[in-house]
């Protein structure tokens, strides 16, 4: 019954989605001849880089492609660690 009532009030199909996202990460894949390994190195290395100048948390870090038109984006998603600073004495 829910099923039904999602497509009424225009809920979208999540597997759908899913599916559509994966095939244009391939596309943008095959256009940039960048393989899964060679996003996951870059991402290794734009971590190491970062952390030299401030602390992230590299779990969280997400790098992905995306294409808008013609033209293809890296786009990354670094979450920056808060500051701890020290007490005064």
């Amino acid at each position: 019954m829910a099923a039904w009532l999602e497509r009424i009030i225009g809920s979208k199909n999540k597997s759908a989605d899913e599916a559509k996202e994966r095939l244009k990460f391939v596309l943008i894949h095959d256009r940039t001849n960048l393989s899964p390994q060679a996003l996951e190195d870059m991402k290794n290395e734009i971590i190491e880089v970062i952390s030299r100048h401030v602390e992230i948390d590299a779990r969280k870090v997400k790098i992905n492609m995306s294409q808008e038109g013609r033209e293809q984006r890296l786009i990354a998603d670094i979450p920056i660690l808060p500051v701890r600073r020290r007490k005064a004495r």
